[in-house]
């Protein structure tokens, strides 16, 4: 139950984020909604500061990735 609403309020405190940062191109907006995904997840599926940081750094790589031209 923490976990969930960890990921809850960090999704919140990110959605927030983005949204004051209209001005981001499509591949930043698309690093950092990785990001902030794959720390979620990571968090999630691991745990820690480890699964959280792994799961950004991948996420930051998929979303840069995915939104490349």
């Amino acid at each position: 139950m923490k976990t969930k609403l960890m990921a809850a309020a960090i999704a919140a405190a990110s959605l927030i984020g983005l949204a004051g940062c209209a001005g981001m191109d499509r591949q930043t907006a698309g690093t950092v909604g990785g990001a902030v995904a794959g720390g979620v997840v990571g968090d999630a599926l691991i745990g820690g500061p480890v699964g959280t940081v792994g799961g950004a750094a991948a996420g930051a790589y998929l979303g840069n990735n995915a939104t490349r031209r």
